[in-house]
């Protein structure tokens, strides 16, 4: 992923916090050189703390034959994104027609190790700790191994550890744009208020008054 200095994030807490409140994405592995790579959709919890995406699924998957093969993968999550027309993005002495359209949009990329679970306490475990991130009201029952009602049935899933080893964040939201244009950019946007349009408005509006700008160097 191409990461301009302008697209970078102003520091960990921005991702940190985009990822929190986005918590599915598509892993993507390698297997053996003769088959396609393999990406699955799946929904994931990060822990910061630990440097590490939890996730599980079901023992048939084909993910886990690429992943004995290459433990290396990609968890990608994109959102909040939408279409500019040119005439939105044209300097202000050029005519509307000779805009550039584009995209903006967010993308956190987690570049992890992936290590599987098996064993049937780590498995409920890691069960557990997913469950806290999606029913923090605590409203199911406790998962347990050889206890009802999901103890049964942990012999059909493998668990997955994602080990973080590197970060590359992307928040394009026309941050090379001037001023001028960037608001501009921004009234359009909330006339149209189409989908993504007020979560991109919404970006781009706090990186444009962030007082020190984003950082100038790509990924995190």
């Amino acid at each position: 992923m191409l990461i301009h200095p302008w697209d970078a994030p102003t520091d960990d807490a921005e991702w940190q916090q985009w990822l929190a409140a986005h918590d599915f994405g598509q892993l993507a592995a390698n297997g053996p050189p003769d088959e396609p790579p393999l990406v699955q959709p799946l929904h994931f919890a990060y822990d910061p703390a630990r440097r590490e995406a939890i996730t599980h699924l079901a023992r048939p998957n084909p993910l886990w034959s690429a992943l004995d093969h290459r433990p290396t993968v990609v968890l990608s999550v994109v959102d909040d994104y939408t279409f500019i027309p040119g005439p939105w993005q044209a300097d202000e002495d050029q005519p509307p027609e000779h805009g550039v359209p584009t995209s903006f949009y967010a993308a956190v990329q987690l570049i992890c190790t992936a290590h599987i679970v098996d064993d049937p306490a780590a498995k409920a475990a890691l069960l557990q700790r997913q469950m806290r991130h999606f029913q923090p009201a605590g409203d199911s029952a406790p998962v347990a191994a050889g206890e009802a009602p999901y103890g049964r049935l942990l012999s059909g899933i493998r668990g997955l550890r994602l080990e973080v080893r590197d970060v590359r964040v992307k928040f394009k939201y026309g941050g090379k744009r001037s001023e001028a244009v960037q608001h501009r950019v921004s009234a359009r946007l909330a006339e149209r208020d189409g989908p993504g349009d007020a979560a991109a408005r919404a970006h781009q509006q706090r990186r444009l008054a962030t007082a020190e700008g984003p950082l100038r160097t790509p990924g995190s």
